[in-house]
């Protein structure tokens, strides 16, 4: 299961039926789950827990000290989940002592070539990052969002459940959940309907986030005259919760 190129630490802790290619090197803190394949030419250090049923293809470098001048040595970690796909050339770093110390991705998500995983980024599940997308530091993705081609996101930006940006987006503010951030200047396009329906929402809930979006985006209203607006619309449709939650907590402000 392990080429006899391979370096594999003796501390290192890999489940039995790991594959590990060809010129592959594994640190001593790193912890591999079940039935996870390792390309060639892949390096994973630092204290890094990977789950199973994952592929990491050729040429990654996972658990890497962060590319921030602060970080000092600290043992912070790199945390991913099950069920991923990791393509070619991606870059994961491990935490800072400057926020929860752990750079987290979920389960189920599917990662392409040359994505970049800042330290601190906490990724959730289902997620979809297409070819170069980047995230700085701290960033939060949450569930089923897309980021497509050369996205690049600001520290501590969040992207909500459901949300997409379009090739090439530059975002520096928040974007709420089940909306399409596309342009130069990115802006927000309406909501991602044909990703919710293939989802299972219901023709209602979509029109209900559709409504949702005119009420936050169309209608000339304060954010919080929105979001007062947005909240009875909840009472008969709990997706706007999601929506609601988001908006309370966005730090950085939503992409306007």
């Amino acid at each position: 299961m392990h080429h006899p190129t391979a370096l594999i630490h003796p501390d290192a802790k890999l489940a039995n039926n790991v594959e590990v290619g060809a010129y592959s090197i594994i640190g001593q803190h790193v912890e591999i789950g079940e039935n996870t394949h390792i390309g060639p030419h892949v390096v994973i250090d630092g204290h890094t827990r990977i789950g199973k049923n994952n592929r990491i293809f050729q040429f990654c470098s996972l658990g890497e000290i962060p590319q921030d001048k602060k970080y000092a040595g600290e043992p912070t970690r790199l945390e991913i989940g099950d069920n991923n796909t990791i393509r070619e050339f991606c870059t994961f770093n491990i935490g800072t002592s400057q926020d929860a110390g752990v750079t987290r991705v979920g389960n189920h998500n599917w990662i392409m070539a040359y994505v970049h995983l800042a330290h601190d980024c906490q990724v959730g599940s289902h997620t979809i990052f297409a070819n170069n997308a980047s995230l700085a530091g701290h960033v939060r993705i949450e569930d089923y969002a897309i980021l497509g081609g050369f996205s690049l996101v600001h520290q501590f930006c969040q992207i909500g459940m459901h949300a997409i940006t379009g090739m090439g987006a530059a975002l520096s503010q928040d974007v709420p959940p089940y909306v399409t951030a596309a342009g130069n200047p990115t802006a927000p396009h309406g909501i991602n309907s044909i990703g919710l329906k293939r989802r299972g929402f219901s023709d209602a809930a979509i029109m209900a986030i559709k409504r949702a979006y005119k009420t936050l985006y169309r209608s000339s209203l304060s954010l919080e005259q929105a979001k007062a607006g947005i909240s009875e619309q909840a009472d008969k449709y709990p997706e706007l919760h999601v929506l609601l939650d988001f908006l309370g907590r966005s730090q950085r402000g939503i992409l306007r």
